[in-house]
């Protein structure tokens, strides 16, 4: 009897011992994409929502490394959603590509007492994240970049803001291209992905797609496809030019000087990067804020958010920094066919 009553005693302790309240760090680091407003906004609310406490970290991996800690709460994002950029502001940070910077960072999380640090960012944020995960720092990535590059995920934050924007503005190109009877070749970012140009390429249903993953060199073809669409009628030949490729310029004077057609470049550069966030990188962005804050509370380390199959999921670090991602070959072949 005496036993149970221990026991009893025991349970009642352990309910009414309040648990240690959660210290989350947040930062956006690398390029900033459409919805990371959003995403930290989620992050704050659920934290705050849930007990946690919330720190902002200012200017990514450097604000890391200088300190430039803000404590958040759910007023410091308000009216946040509908905004581009990032509010925590981002930075490039050569000195964290070091050893001693990687040292340094995880040193400063541990006397900040980070329970864990949420990574908003691009693979080049992520590898970021993979050396403070190694170094004891529990990281939660979640993929923000406009390029869309990163393996494990279907959809990353701001890519559909990207797309968008770069979709308009070959819209408007295309109108005065034709006007013009010209040849329009509009060079979209992505790095070394080909993703926003093809998206871009099928949406505005240019003539070529110039993608990293498929292209060629072969710069003979684009022009014998210019001379047989323009017997065939077409006012005005549109060719989308992934940044990866990039020499847009130099392509123009190369198609202009062979066909004698009048050719023009058009470089969007971080026009696509800006902006208000599409209502489908808001959900996205949202969602995935909240998941973050949801494994840290279950207890979980190390992970990176998803989306695969059309679910949210978190997947280990190192796993999900490990797996490969090949551009649709299929939506390749068949933009060719629309072209014509």
């Amino acid at each position: 009897m005496a036993a149970k009553k221990a026991v009893k005693k025991t349970e009642n302790m352990e309910q009414n011992t309040p648990k240690k309240q959660l210290t989350i760090g947040v930062l956006t680091s690398g390029g900033d994409a459409p919805g990371m407003n959003a995403a930290i906004r989620a992050i704050v609310r659920v934290g705050i929502a849930k007990g946690c406490k919330m720190i902002g970290i200012k200017r990514g991996y450097a604000g890391l490394l200088s300190e430039e800690f803000i404590d958040m709460d759910v007023t410091t994002v308000c009216d946040t959603i509908q905004t581009g950029g990032t509010i925590l502001q981002t930075a490039r940070c050569p000195e964290f590509l070091t050893e001693e910077g990687e040292d340094h960072g995880a040193k400063i999380c541990q006397k900040h007492g980070l329970d864990a640090l949420i990574v908003i960012g691009g693979d080049g944020s992520f590898r970021g994240a993979r050396t403070l995960a190694k170094r004891g720092v529990n990281v939660i990535g979640i993929p923000g970049t406009i390029d869309l590059d990163i393996p494990c995920t279907e959809y990353s934050i701001g890519f559909d803001t990207a797309i968008n924007t770069a979709m308009d503005a070959i819209d408007k190109i295309r109108d005065t291209s034709s006007s013009h009877e010209r040849c329009s070749i509009i060079e979209v970012m992505g790095r070394n992905a080909g993703y926003i140009a093809l998206y871009c390429g099928i949406a505005n249903g240019a003539e070529d797609i110039l993608l990293p993953e498929f292209y060629d060199g072969n710069e003979q073809a684009i022009i014998n496809n210019i001379i047989t669409n323009r017997k065939r009628g077409k006012t005005h030949h549109i060719i989308v030019n992934a940044e990866g490729i990039g020499h847009s310029n130099q392509l123009a004077k190369t198609i202009e000087a062979a066909t004698g057609i009048e050719t023009r470049a058009t470089i969007l550069g971080y026009l696509q990067r800006g902006g208000r966030p599409t209502c489908t990188d808001r959900v996205h962005a949202s969602t995935m804020g909240a998941l973050a804050v949801d494994v840290i509370i279950e207890g979980k380390k190390n992970r990176i958010i998803a989306l695969q199959k059309g679910k949210y999921v978190d997947l280990d670090i190192e796993e999900a920094l490990d797996m490969k991602k090949d551009i649709s070959k299929y939506q390749y072949e068949i933009s060719r066919l629309l072209s014509v």
